[in-house]
């Protein structure tokens, strides 16, 4: 089987997008991980696939596969590259779309200046919903990993996310600590683990061990919870500059209720073809 692919980054987050509207595309697990491998395959964080929507009122539909193969729920970076993507593609001419994802509807918007938009959605802070078992919603939660127990927050961007504030993100344990809380058993759909570093009311620094990708150079979803985690703790006010290993990307939320907004690059690389 030959896919035509497209290489495709946002802020260092990199991913393969595959055109399934015009390609008739299904890949099974092993094929995922080996368009993924850096090695054998193509390389990259994640697999994006575009496809028709299933509710008319869309304009795609929008699926998300980590490095280890397995369906996950959102992706704030790939967000963007996807509507470069269905852009660059002549799938649309529209500059702001509406996309079905596993977790919901989002709104990526191009915006006159080449960067995208997207409205992520409020954030989830119910413990059910998260899901994170034995949590309060509360706006820190004790959780022990590593044989401390860790001051973290907890929400949802759609994926379930864990941040923790830390003094200086380059010496943050991200290696120890991310798989750990990854695979922690009170997150029964495992979690993507954010390390905060909080430079001023406007900006912060960050890395994020990814749930089935491990430390990526940048995660959009990541992104969003450290500066909402940041907000509700009364450490930030939006909208903020998130710095990450492979970009900056900005973010803005007005409270309780309200979308995210993240603002960042999508980065096309190259195109090409692999015989799976």
């Amino acid at each position: 089987m030959s896919i035509k692919f497209t290489k495709m980054h946002g802020a260092g987050n990199d991913f393969v997008m595959i055109d399934s509207v015009r390609q008739d595309i299904q890949l099974t697990p092993e094929q995922l991980r080996l368009l993924a491998d850096r090695h054998f395959g193509v390389g990259c964080d994640q697999i994006l696939i575009v496809e028709k929507p299933q509710n008319k009122d869309a304009d795609f539909r929008y699926r998300i596969f980590n490095s280890d193969g397995g369906e996950v729920e959102q992706c704030g970076n790939g967000a963007r590259c996807f509507m470069r993507f269905v852009h660059d593609q002549k799938l649309t001419a529209k500059r702001e779309i509406l996309v079905e994802t596993r977790s919901g509807p989002i709104r990526p918007r191009l915006e006159q200046d080449g960067r995208i938009t997207v409205d992520m959605g409020p954030p989830i802070f119910d413990p059910a919903l998260v899901p994170f078992e034995g949590g309060n919603g509360a706006t820190s939660e004790p959780l022990e990993a590593g044989g401390k127990i860790l001051d973290v927050s907890v929400l949802s961007m759609g994926n379930p996310h864990v941040v923790q504030i830390v003094a200086d993100v380059e010496h943050a344990a991200v290696e120890k600590l991310g798989p750990l809380i990854e695979q922690h058993p009170r997150f029964p759909k495992r979690a993507n683990v954010g390390f905060m570093q909080v430079m001023d009311r406007h900006s912060l620094r960050l890395r994020v061990y990814e749930r089935g990708a491990g430390e990526t150079l940048s995660c959009g979803t990541g992104a969003c919870a450290a500066v909402v985690a940041g907000i509700r703790r009364n450490l930030l006010d939006s909208p903020v500059n998130v710095a990450t290993r492979g970009g900056v990307l900005s973010v803005s939320w007005d409270g309780d209720g309200q979308p995210v907004q993240m603002t960042g690059p999508a980065i096309s690389v190259f195109t090409g073809e692999i015989n799976l």
